[in-house]
């Protein structure tokens, strides 16, 4: 059985967060609609135009779907019809699995009750609601459109429509933010019992209007690690269990969706700059809406049959580019990666290809190998970026 996953971008939000350097922009009810029927138009050919089939015969399925996942932008910002009708079109393209995991992320300031029950009876069973903080000075600081009361009632009525599988994104290492405050931030979070919290810290990306701004002071390099020592204690209190850099959670509540980013397993992208790797290709969709809008006509009416004709940056992925990634990705899980399912997928042991990096690191106490495990170590994780760029093969 060959399982693929699948992300859909939405492009849109009220107001640019001052951080935010995604793809996305302000838009009208009548733009979202027209990119919502380009989407659905996408979704009816990419199965051809990948390679891929979609699976017609009950008893014998080529592909299943086991995640998708809607991203963005502001996902919430459709209308009830319009993701059921997004949903639709995937379930009659592709063999969507039963208990497949099907995400969306949600604005705090741009749903309520009657709209997360629409969603719900869509067939979103997982919400990924973009808190960031609960604290309104920080929120007003990063530009964010809703506040601390809004994040809590969102969550609230999220259970009332019935979703018992929410992650909640946070932010730490914020202009002026203390650890006391980040602390308080994680605390009033867990006291809400999500499933899932993914704590990130706060990069300032270049193009950004963060950037350009005269901003209070960052927390140090030294703060900023004890934020994330900080994070880990905390959430161990209420259960939650790191699996990766960033992200913690409940028993059996990782994100199945992310986890196949971090395995390597395949991922088609829809929608506008989406990014997919399907067997040994990496490409992506263009990043122009008007672009997009011609190329989504051409290529349902089947005047694009042709990949090279549609997608943008086709990259056919060597033996090398494969190992980089397994091991790139996958040491960011805490498990680490599996010695065993290199030597499967590569067909050369890993101490052949990565010996003396290996080695160099064990020694330094930042990675350990215990049975057929490759990870990091606490001391690693602190230096994670620093050990992984080093299986980047010359």
């Amino acid at each position: 059985m060959r399982k693929i996953s699948i992300y859909i971008h939405i492009p849109f939000c009220i107001r640019k967060c001052l951080y935010c350097d995604f793809l996305s922009a302000p838009s009208t009810p009548d733009c979202i609609e027209q990119y919502v029927r380009a989407l659905e138009a996408e979704i009816r050919f990419s199965p051809d135009l990948n390679g891929l089939t979609a699976a017609e015969i009950p008893d014998d399925p080529e592909i299943q779907v086991d995640t998708v996942f809607l991203g963005g932008g502001t996902p919430s910002l459709l209308t009830p019809d319009q993701l059921e009708r997004i949903l639709t079109a995937v379930r009659k393209s592709y063999r969507v699995q039963d208990g497949a995991e099907i995400s969306m992320e949600v604005n705090p300031g741009t749903a309520d009750l009657e709209r997360l029950q629409a969603y719900r009876g869509a067939g979103i069973n997982r919400l990924s609601i973009g808190v960031q903080s609960v604290d309104d000075a920080e929120l007003a600081l990063l530009g964010r459109i809703h506040r601390a009361g809004q994040a809590e009632k969102i969550f609230r009525e999220a259970r009332r429509a019935g979703f018992d599988n929410i992650n909640i994104d946070l932010m730490s290492a914020l202009p002026g933010q203390t650890t006391d405050r980040w602390e308080q931030n994680l605390r009033i979070v867990c006291a809400w019992g999500p499933e899932h919290i993914s704590a990130y810290s706060l990069i300032i990306e270049e193009g950004t209007p963060f950037a350009e701004m005269d901003l209070l002071p960052l927390p140090s390099e030294e703060e900023d690690r004890l934020m994330y020592h900080r994070t880990q204690t905390v959430l161990a209190e209420y259960s939650y269990q790191r699996y990766e850099i960033s992200n913690y959670a409940r028993p059996g509540r990782a994100c199945r969706h992310n986890c196949s980013y971090w395995t390597g397993h395949e991922y088609l992208g829809l929608g506008l700059g989406a990014s997919s790797l399907i067997g040994d290709r990496r490409f992506k969709v263009t990043a122009s809406m008007p672009e997009y809008l011609r190329r989504i006509r051409l290529a349902a009416s089947g005047e694009i049959k042709d990949p090279a004709h549609y997608y943008e940056e086709i990259q056919q992925l060597t033996l090398r580019d494969r190992m980089e990634e397994f091991m790139f990705l996958g040491l960011r899980l805490t498990e680490g990666v599996s010695e065993a399912q290199f030597r499967k997928r590569f067909g050369h042991p890993v101490d052949e290809v990565y010996g003396p990096v290996l080695a160099r690191h064990t020694g330094a106490g930042l990675l350990e190998r215990t049975g057929d495990r490759i990870r990091l170590t606490e001391k690693g994780l602190d230096l994670a970026n620093y050990v992984m760029s080093d299986f980047l093969l010359d």
